[in-house]
């Protein structure tokens, strides 16, 4: 994000300039101001905290909602979204421009928590909390948490739409879903800690509440490591095959991109599109298992040459079925060169008897392969790929993925990159005029 398009820097400047305006305090309204230091002391600290090492990098700014929703069950509405501006703006940013990132993340969380400290407000929520009426106190306080998911989710699709120009239908689509299970165990939390800050004991009783939440909080941390270790292991498998067959080199990162362009375009969940991702990634990693002259040979292979490659799917799979959180990507590493009549290999199974992610995986593979210059074939114009694909939907490709990627691509584009090297120096394997897809371009190696 380097570059930041002119719009997406009107949308921040806009929900900045809605954050300092929500910031202006109501003229008759008493602020605690110690209450305000102090727990906007307690988020900064829990932001830095966030960042450190002990819990690691990989662990998202801005998750420790508590503070926050405390503040807006305790605090008058722009003294509680107060709150939130020194822990955002301090916060470390590893991605540029970094000043603008904090903006944004400030005016969030200023909307947010502003948002749910005036529905509860308006629901009467402060009074049953001063009187610790837990029970008549949970209805103002589920209110102001769904108020504050809901504008965090609208800011966030905003800036998707905007900024990246996701559609608006997909913009929004489980934000809300993915976000208000968690925040609202956050804002039960929130709660226990306003209620406690008006007992007895006073604020340090509040503060015990945030001890078990510490711990949840690295528990969470460790899964996003444990993630993160996933995606490195991808990579060094997907790094491993760049190396070895230098002609294809960055083809598996694009085939999961259309992988991930057609699981969108169905309306797939976001942790499917993630699986089907990796399934295109990692489509070819039984080419480790190829020899390399064969793979860098100029030129038609020989029926036994064509049958050692053909091998490459029953070896990746023996490569990845180990590896648990790949689910039904191995599936597809298995069966992406299956066709529908039956023509494919390793199996030769038919139509439905081929699983859904290696029928995306197909089409993303063939795609990329139409549109890249190789020792073997010359790019075609994405245009022309498209028409192929939908020539052979039906009997090589499930139509369904087919007009899913024709209608994505449609909408977004395709950028594809040249992987030979010195094209311009390799002869190309051009086919003869109405030869089947065995031996066109797009029946890649």
């Amino acid at each position: 994000m380097e570059a930041v398009p002119a719009r997406a820097r009107v949308y921040i400047a806009c929900a900045a300039l809605a954050a300092l305006l929500c910031l202006l305090p109501p003229p008759g309204v008493r602020t605690p101001w110690w209450a305000v230091a102090l727990l906007a002391a307690l988020y900064a600290g829990c932001e830095r905290v966030a960042r450190s090492r002990f819990v690691g990098n990989s662990h998202p700014a801005g998750t420790f909602y508590p503070v926050l929703l405390a503040g807006a069950f305790l605090l008058p509405a722009p003294a509680a979204a107060l709150v939130a501006v020194p822990g955002a703006l301090l916060s470390q940013v590893a991605r540029r421009p970094v000043a603008l990132r904090r903006i944004w993340r400030a005016a969030q969380l200023v909307l947010g928590v502003w948002a749910a400290a005036t529905v509860h407000r308006l629901l009467g929520g402060p009074d049953a909390v001063a009187a610790a009426d837990v029970p008549y106190a949970l209805g103002p306080a589920g209110a102001a948490v769904l108020a504050f998911c809901l504008v965090l989710a609208l800011l966030d699709g905003g800036i998707l739409a905007v900024a990246e120009r996701v559609p608006v239908r997909r913009a929004w689509r489980g934000l809300v879903a993915r976000s208000l299970a968690p925040i609202a165990v956050h804002g039960l939390a929130g709660l226990m800690m306003a209620v406690l800050w008006h007992s007895p004991y006073g604020p340090v009783s509040a503060l015990l509440v945030l001890l078990p939440m510490c711990v949840s909080w690295w528990a969470f941390a460790q899964y996003h490591r444990e993630r993160a270790a996933h995606q490195a292991t991808i990579r060094a498998l997907v790094q491993a095959v760049d190396i070895k067959d230098g002609y294809t080199r960055g083809h598996s990162e694009r085939v999961g991109q259309a992988s991930m362009m057609i699981a969108r375009e169905l309306g797939m969940a976001d942790e499917r599109v993630e699986v089907l991702r990796f399934a295109g990634i990692l489509h070819d990693v039984g080419k480790l298992g190829v020899p390399t002259r064969l793979l860098r040979k100029n030129g038609p292979l020989t029926p036994e040459e064509r049958r050692v490659i053909e091998l490459h799917p029953e070896y990746g799979h023996e490569m990845v079925r180990g590896i648990g959180f790949l689910g039904e990507a191995r599936a597809a590493v298995l069966h992406h060169h299956e066709r529908l009549d039956g023509s494919g290999y390793p199996y030769g199974l038919v139509g439905r008897q081929i699983p859904e992610s290696a029928r995306v995986v197909a089409v993303a593979d063939a795609f990329d392969a139409m549109t890249s210059t190789r020792s073997y074939s010359r790019a075609r114009p994405v245009a022309v790929a498209l028409a192929e694909l939908e020539r052979c939907a039906g009997s090589h490709f499930d139509p369904v993925m087919v007009a899913a990627l024709v209608e994505a691509v449609g909408r977004t584009g395709w950028h594809p990159a040249v992987t030979a090297d010195d094209e311009e120096t390799r002869p190309a394997r051009v086919p003869p005029p109405g030869a089947p897809l065995s031996s066109r371009p797009g029946a890649h190696r």
